[in-house]
């Protein structure tokens, strides 16, 4: 077991649907035997998912750490939006990525939380992805989908699209950079990589606006000079379909939604959320909370074991760059 990755994972909003999925994903042997797995969950909201699905998580091939937000005696209300539990949703993630940082882990999966319940505590709170960032002092972190069709990461995402809008030319290029480093670390191979514009057409040459050639133009330019395969600005509308008949390997979405809504379509099952720029590896399920159908039975673990094994493959592909960086570094 010493040579498998550990990897944590956070349940998300005691309310939804996290610790189900977490748990039936644990209960898939295939899974299970991809990892050393460490759930990071207080007793209550195990106990609940359990009992609501039919799991001893006593079985589980897993480590539970306990962060201890909630106490052990808590009767869970599913499907409830409650600051309580927003509170317990940011204190297992912040568990996990203390995980990360003291070696004890080599990735987390994070499950889903609700950022409603998290502000209800009076506390800001914008995603997972910002919040991790700000718990290890990243001063930048960028979304990146994964599927098995495709990738797309953006250049912004939980901001107005007014803001989004306001492009920034190093924003840009620093977005290609991460995402190629990603791919990079995933494939064991320079990805082909494709920027979409921002306007109509990218601009229809200055007709729909020039933000494209004043802005993702250089921004290309200079990551092609840095010897990243990268090309555009492509017109938004196409080179979706492009790379999906096998074109490109990763997009370069302007915002989150021009980014979000062909990936979404292409693949909703199936597509995990990674974080970038930030020093921990980070996969996520791309969908939220279903507290209509939480303790209910009725999750389905599909997205939670995409994002398991996209952890494990990160984990490993680190470990290899690091293995080939020690090789490198003893035949000098």
């Amino acid at each position: 077991m010493t040579h498998l990755p550990r990897i944590a994972i956070s349940i998300g909003d005691p309310a939804g649907v996290g610790a189900e999925i977490a748990l039936k994903a644990l209960g898939d042997p295939s899974i299970a035997r991809m990892a050393q797995w460490i759930l990071v969950a207080d007793s209550a909201p195990l106990r609940a998912a359990a009992a609501s699905c039919h799991i001893d998580f006593g079985t589980l091939p897993c480590e539970i750490v306990e962060p201890h937000a909630l106490p052990d005696d808590h009767a869970l209300a599913f499907g409830q939006l409650r600051a309580e539990y927003g509170l317990a949703a940011i204190a297992y993630v912040r568990r996990a990525v203390e995980l990360c940082q003291q070696g004890k882990a080599d990735a987390m999966v994070t499950a889903p939380l609700n950022k409603e319940a998290v502000t209800l505590s009076g506390r800001a709170f914008s995603g997972h992805t910002e919040y991790i960032a700000e718990l290890t002092g990243a001063t930048e972190s960028r979304m990146l989908l994964v599927s098995d069709k495709l990738a797309t990461v953006h250049v912004t995402t939980h901001i107005p699209l007014e803001r989004a809008c306001k492009l920034d030319t190093q924003r840009i290029l620093r977005t290609i950079q991460l995402g190629d480093e990603a791919l990079r670390l995933m494939r064991q191979a320079p990805p082909r990589i494709a920027v979409c514009g921002l306007n109509p057409h990218a601009g229809e040459h200055g007709l729909f606006g020039t933000q494209d050639a004043e802005f993702i133009a250089p921004a290309i330019a200079q990551a092609r000079a840095m010897g990243i395969d990268c090309s555009g600005p492509h017109s938004p509308d196409t080179i979706f379909v492009r790379a999906v008949r096998g074109e490109f390997d990763l997009i370069v979405a302007m915002y989150h939604d021009q980014g979000h809504i062909p990936m979404k379509l292409l693949d909703f099952e199936s597509t995990v959320n990674v974080s970038l720029g930030i020093p921990v590896i980070r996969t996520s399920v791309d969908h939220g909370t279903a507290f209509d159908i939480a303790g209910q039975n009725r999750a389905d673990a599909a997205n939670m074991k995409s994002a398991m094994r996209l952890a494990v493959r990160m984990a490993l592909g680190k470990r290899a760059r690091q293995a080939k960086g020690n090789d490198e570094d003893a035949s000098v």
